[in-house]
């Protein structure tokens, strides 16, 4: 059964309307869930000296704080918890005392470090300009390497996979870290590998038939490459999927963002990427 992209072409803009109206809405009312990196907060490298006192006990300790602990470095465990907005310096120190009151002589501490948030704002700034390079940066690669109908396609496409990842993180309420910026990164370079792979099978083909109508050679283009392209989706789904079961917290939260990355990539690359391309004459262009 081969897949009939160009038949839901309108379907698939009205669902990438809707997804980039509830993205751009959540950012708006929601915003994102900053994490210590972005927020400011306290960073601890702890190591146990008590018997049967390990990282489950140190949670249980400190559920109230909502950390992230991870273990480091064999024996030693990293506490990382942030601390509320405005936090002054003495209320920080407050909460470090706090925290070491919990411990007690449960552990030995090896490094403490306190992140304020005007450390944290110069991070957000730093990665926000990280992933808007990395946008104009792909733009230009697909311009140069294209131009016309390809490049406007590919832009366009781009553009909804940044805007949809940040809706994510914001839907969700996942952790918003450099962790989060690295995953957005690596998710937009799967994406426009994807739409880069399908674009060179339909130039390929606009050379190939001349006459085949516009609609049917992007259909054509598109299921030709379609065992790749799940291929590839699906066995990068399933590492995630390991991740979520098997990695632990701090792992779970990159699982889910690179599955939705994935999925995302997938689609924009199939029903946008390439229908977008019906609006343009590519034989024209590729005279």
């Amino acid at each position: 059964m081969k897949l009939q992209v160009m038949k839901f072409r309108k379907l698939s803009y009205i669902v990438s309307g809707a997804l980039i109206l509830l993205s751009v809405l959540s950012l708006i009312f929601r915003g994102l869930n900053y994490g210590i990196d972005f927020s400011g907060g306290i960073a601890m490298e702890v190591k146990p000296i008590v018997q049967n006192y390990g990282i489950e006990q140190m949670r249980e300790s400190l559920a109230e704080f909502k950390p992230e602990l991870q273990t480091v470095d064999g024996d030693a465990i990293l506490i990382r918890l942030g601390l509320p907005r405005g936090a002054t310096d003495a209320a920080q120190n407050a909460r470090v005392a706090q925290i070491k009151n919990i411990l007690g002589d449960n552990v030995a501490y090896e490094q403490i470090q306190v992140v304020g948030p005007k450390i944290g704002g110069e991070l957000v700034r730093g990665g926000i300009l990280a992933i808007l390079f990395a946008f104009v940066m792909m733009a230009i690669y697909v311009w140069i390497r294209y131009k016309g109908g390809y490049a406007v396609g590919a832009f366009v496409s781009l553009f909804l996979d940044f805007v949809l990842m940040f809706g994510f993180f914001s839907v969700t309420g996942l952790e918003f870290n450099q962790t989060a910026i690295a995953v957005i990164l690596t998710g937009i370079g799967y994406s426009i590998n994807d739409k880069i792979v399908n674009y060179d099978r339909i130039d390929e083909n606009v050379k190939k038939y001349h006459k085949m109508p516009m609609g049917d050679l992007i259909d054509l283009s598109v299921n030709e490459m379609l065992r790749r392209t799940m291929l590839t989706s699906v066995s990068t789904l399933l590492a995630m999927i390991g991740l979520a079961i098997f990695g632990g917290q701090m792992l779970r939260e990159f699982a889910y963002a690179m599955a939705f990355s994935v999925i995302m990539g997938t689609f924009t690359s199939i029903y946008i990427s390439n229908i977008m391309l019906y609006h343009f004459n590519l034989r024209d262009s590729d005279k």
